[in-house]
C-alpha cells in the first residue's frame, strides 16, 4: 500500500480505508484525531486518521464526500418533485374541464327535452281562489319552458350523461365532452372519444351538482328562448367555463 496522502490510503484519490472505497475527504466533514496505525496498513478500530492536518475520517466508514456530495440532490428525486408539482394545476384544470363539460351538456338536454314538447300544450298557473268579482287569476302559459315543466327535467335530465365520452384536444390537452349517441339515431364520428363508465359516472355526478346548485339560474334562462344559454349560463353566470368562450361552440 502506498504512502497517506491528501486523499487517504493507497496511491491516487481513491484508496481503501477500513476495508471501503472512499474518495476525496471533504473538509470539516469529521472532527476528531488521529490514532496509531495498526500494523501501517489501517487505523486502529473506531478512530480516523489524516496526514497534513486532514481532518479525521472513522475507520470502516468512508467521507462524507465519498458518499455524496453536500446539498447534492439526485436527478430523479428533482424530476419526482417537478411532477409533483404539476399535479395540482392537472388536477383543477380537469375539475374545471369536467364541471364545464357538464354544464354545457346540461343545456343541450333540457334544450333538446324542451324542443320535442308539442308548443300547442299549455298548463294553467297562478292560483285557483275565487276572486270577489267571481274571476279566478289563473293564466295558460306554454307547458315547454313552464317551471313544473323545468323542474321535472331537472330532476332527471343527468341520466342523459350515460351517452357521453371524454375528448382531449392533442394541443392543448383540455378535455371536452360530446355525445356518443345522437337523438336521432345518425351515425357519429367517435374516433379518438374515451367512452367507459368512469367518464359518465363523472359527468353525471358533476352534472347533478350543478343542476342542484343552480337551478333557479337554470329556470330563469331557459323559461323564455334565449340565445347562447350555455355561454351565458356557464362563462359569465357561473364562471365554469372561464375558458370556453375562446372555443367554438361545436367542439363543446
Amino acid at each position: 500500500m502506498g504512502p497517506v496522502g491528501d486523499y487517504g490510503y493507497g496511491q491516487g484519490p481513491i484508496g481503501v480505508l477500513g476495508g471501503s472505497e472512499w474518495g476525496p475527504i471533504e473538509d470539516g466533514a469529521v472532527q476528531g484525531s488521529w490514532g496509531d496505525l495498526d500494523g501501517g496498513s489501517r487505523p486502529q478500530q473506531g478512530w480516523g486518521a489524516t496526514v497534513a492536518g486532514a481532518p479525521a475520517v472513522p475507520a470502516g466508514r468512508p467521507a462524507a464526500g465519498a458518499v455524496r456530495m453536500r446539498g447534492w440532490i439526485p436527478p430523479a428525486l428533482c424530476l419526482a418533485a417537478a411532477l409533483a408539482s404539476l399535479l395540482p394545476a392537472a388536477g383543477a384544470r380537469r375539475s374545471q374541464d369536467l364541471h364545464c363539460g357538464a354544464c354545457r351538456a346540461l343545456v343541450d338536454e333540457l334544450e333538446w327535452e324542451i324542443a320535442q314538447v308539442d308548443p300547442k300544450k299549455t298548463i294553467q298557473m297562478g292560483s285557483f281562489r275565487i276572486n270577489p268579482d267571481g274571476s279566478q287569476s289563473v293564466v295558460e302559459v306554454p307547458y315547454a319552458r313552464s317551471e313544473a315543466h323545468l323542474t321535472e327535467l331537472l330532476e332527471r335530465v343527468c341520466e342523459k350523461m350515460n351517452e357521453y365520452g371524454e375528448k382531449e384536444d392533442p394541443s392543448t390537452h383540455r378535455k371536452t365532452y360530446i355525445r356518443v349517441i345522437s337523438h336521432d339515431g345518425t351515425k357519429m364520428d367517435l374516433s379518438g372519444v374515451k367512452i367507459d363508465g368512469d367518464v359518465a359516472s363523472s359527468l353525471k355526478f358533476a352534472c347533478e351538482s350543478i343542476a342542484e346548485e343552480y337551478e333557479d339560474e337554470l329556470i330563469e334562462f331557459l323559461s323564455h328562448e334565449a340565445e347562447n344559454v350555455k355561454d351565458r349560463l356557464c362563462s359569465k353566470r357561473t364562471d365554469l367555463c372561464d375558458h370556453a368562450l375562446h372555443i367554438p361552440h361545436d367542439e363543446l
